[in-house]
């Protein structure tokens, strides 16, 4: 008799469903990913349903075919995972997805579980912008509450006679979703802690990852961050592990922090796999991908533990020479198959050694090669 595997569906098909698909067919689960574009790369290494997010009877045929739901990206709509909750398990739940995709809740939300954020004001008019300009004070950054994400939906204040610059450049979607405007922090360093739940409470975080983005977009990740202390760790755990039992969450998420006078203030929480995990995939017993799988479908959870030191280089809009990363020892290439495009993540690679001195080595060698100096630079400085 044919053995049936689990099947794990995935709403949206980039890169992280595509890198969720391969994590899967070593454990013996396969995967179904909706996406309304046909040439959506995740369709290269599984299954593609190209249906629209309101399209109720190609979702419905998607429910009927998986065991539980996830998601590759935030901007998939709560009320379509809400949907699908009534057919079929989806996780994280839909209450998670509501809340990130929401920066005003997100930011309350934080709060109540005290992380502390940058201050902020919910922003619905150009007369809301001068009031909350009055009490955020600038420089700050309005931004779009929904549908921003890298950058996008946001316009910086240096002071506040921008306001009417910022307000014809986003005062069309504050009509639709509203605006919120916050306090710029001059922070030391951004950090990120990618963090996984099962569904049985079971509570695991990677190392800490050091960050760094050039126009809203991550361009280097490095991990474990080798500047921070046990105290900011253990901190940044404990935030974690409180917004994933007040979401009663499952799954992956990643929760972006700055640190600012030795504290650590909430930026954004992504509800999903995050680019700044994508570093565990050779750098850690268990990967971020892997993990979500085995917590959406109520596995044990693997080891998060780094197996030495990583540097990840994120690509943006087209892909590098391959060779000196894929001749180098430890070096590993992932093209996502994507058409380039200004602005657009194609890929990313990952740098592995044993210690902070070898990966420095190893760093300052590739970068070289490829003439990517200037974006290896903030690692190499910080690894001596």
């Amino acid at each position: 008799m044919t053995r049936r595997l689990p099947v794990v569906g995935i709403l949206g098909g980039g890169q992280l469903a595509r890198m969720l698909s391969i994590a899967a067919a070593p454990l013996g689960v396969r995967t179904l990913v909706v996406d309304s574009s046909a040439d959506a790369c995740a369709g290269q290494v599984t299954q593609l349903l190209v249906a629209d997010w309101n399209d109720d009877a190609a979702l419905a045929d998607f429910a009927s075919q998986v065991d539980v739901v996830t998601f590759d990206f935030e901007n998939v709509p709560a009320e379509t995972a809400e949907r699908l909750a009534s057919q079929v398990g989806v996780f994280p739940a839909p209450q998670a997805l509501a809340i990130a995709q929401d920066r005003l809740a997100e930011k309350t939300l934080f709060r109540e579980c005290g992380l502390n954020t940058p201050e902020f004001m919910p922003v619905d008019t150009r007369e809301d912008l001068d009031r909350a300009l009055a009490v955020v004070g600038a420089p700050a950054i309005l931004k779009t509450r929904r549908l921003g994400y890298d950058g996008k939906g946001q316009f910086r204040l240096r002071s506040a006679a921008d306001a009417d610059a910022a307000w014809e450049a986003l005062g069309a979607p504050a009509a639709a979703h509203g605006l919120i405007l916050e306090a710029f922090v001059p922070f030391e360093r951004e950090l990120s802690v990618v963090a996984v739940r099962g569904r049985h409470g079971e509570f695991r975080i990677w190392p800490l990852t050091r960050n760094w983005h050039t126009d809203g977009v991550l361009s280097l990740s490095l991990a474990p961050a080798p500047d921070t202390s046990d105290a900011l760790h253990e901190a940044a755990t404990a935030h974690a592990r409180t917004l994933a039992e007040r979401l009663n969450y499952v799954g992956v998420f990643a929760l972006e922090l700055f640190v600012r006078n030795g504290e650590l203030l909430g930026n954004e929480m992504a509800p999903r796999v995050h680019n700044s995990g994508h570093w565990t995939i050779e750098g850690a017993h268990t990967s971020q991908f892997e993990n979500h799988i085995r917590a959406v479908l109520g596995m044990p959870l693997g080891d998060t533990g780094a197996r030495g030191c990583a540097a990840m280089f994120n690509w943006i809009g087209d892909m590098p020479d391959a060779r000196p990363v894929l001749e180098a020892v430890d070096g590993h290439w992932h093209d996502y198959g994507k058409e380039a495009r200004v602005g657009r993540k194609v890929g990313h690679a990952t740098i592995c050694a044993p210690d902070a001195g070898s990966l420095r080595e190893r760093l300052v060698s590739i970068a070289g090669a490829l003439g990517r100096e200037e974006q290896a630079q903030p690692a190499v400085d910080l690894l001596g």
